[in-house]
């Protein structure tokens, strides 16, 4: 059955039929007998895998992320390429995407049913609405795409607010100097670091999904448009109390901002395992379509 050195020549396993991810970290990743083993180093953080030598199940995951303190071999990746397996590299539990080879897809249906209801202008404001009603718990009337951007706005300041309140932080409301990133109060600060973070899990369920960054609905200038488009529907559950309840500790405690709110954001979008709910999300914004054109 296992022909070569480097794997099965044949028999790949469609993307739709294998489980999705796979974190690995603090490790090495190499390829042994055709298939892929992860040599898991002893630490005293808690991570997917018990220390020891794992043999991983190369074409029944879509993507392995590769955390921190792990390296990987020439001939995994080219096992990995083989079976249409992506590598991404990613800080502690997503926090940070690095880079990302092409997931090379099997099928491109999600792709191009994006990019139909993207290029009509109906339904792309259809697919906006459908993103601000899960954002706000209800369907708006409002067919315009500002009206709908100034109601989400509102709904944002009020956020903010509450949950300023909630924590015990004192809010003076969203500022943000791009030139000077640090001149910013910790609360602020404490919001790019989060923001930045859950916006790298957006970009791995997006490569995960093989949809197009950079056909948003919502946003529509950056480059990663759709991405930033995922992020903000978890801006509520996990951006900004993450951010709020880190920047409350290190106004009690000096400690690094950037490095306790990467870090418990991380914590969260592995809790409340944010990236498959942002894959699930995704298919559901398209699939049906898919399905029945």
């Amino acid at each position: 059955m296992l022909k070569g050195r480097l794997g099965l020549d044949s028999a790949k396993v469609p993307h739709k039929d294998r489980a999705g991810l796979l974190y690995l970290a603090r490790g090495a990743l190499t390829a042994r007998d055709g298939t892929l083993a992860f040599l898991q180093k002893a630490t005293t953080t808690a991570d997917a895998l018990s220390p020891g030598d794992h043999a991983i199940p190369l074409q029944g995951v879509s993507m392995i992320l590769l955390g921190p303190g792990s390296t990987v071999s020439h001939d995994a990746l080219r096992l990995l390429a083989h079976a249409r397996t992506a590598l991404a590299a990613v800080g502690e539990n997503g926090v940070r995407l690095y880079t990302a080879p092409p997931l090379i897809p099997d099928h491109s249906g999600l792709a191009r049913q994006q990019a139909r209801v993207w290029a009509d202008e109906n339904s792309r404001l259809g697919i906006a609405r459908r993103m601000f009603a899960w954002r706000l718990g209800k369907v708006l009337p409002h067919r315009s795409i500002d009206v709908l951007r100034g109601i989400e706005g509102a709904h944002m300041k009020e956020s903010y607010s509450l949950l300023a309140q909630r924590f015990g932080i004192d809010w003076r409301g969203r500022r943000y100097d791009r030139a000077r990133p640090s001149a910013a109060d910790l609360p602020n600060q404490a919001l790019n670091h989060a923001s930045s973070a859950v916006e790298a899990a957006a970009a791995i369920a997006v490569a995960s999904t093989a949809t197009i960054p950079q056909l948003g609905f919502i946003h529509e200038d950056p480059g990663q448009s759709f991405v930033l488009d995922i992020a903000d529907l978890y801006r509520d559950s996990v951006t900004i109390p993450c951010a709020f309840r880190a920047a409350k500790r290190v106004a009690e405690q000096d400690m690094d901002i950037e490095r306790i709110t990467r870090r418990w954001t991380g914590d969260a979008l592995a809790r409340q395992q944010v990236i498959p709910g942002m894959i699930e999300r995704i298919k559901s914004l398209f699939v049906k379509s898919v399905e029945s054109g």
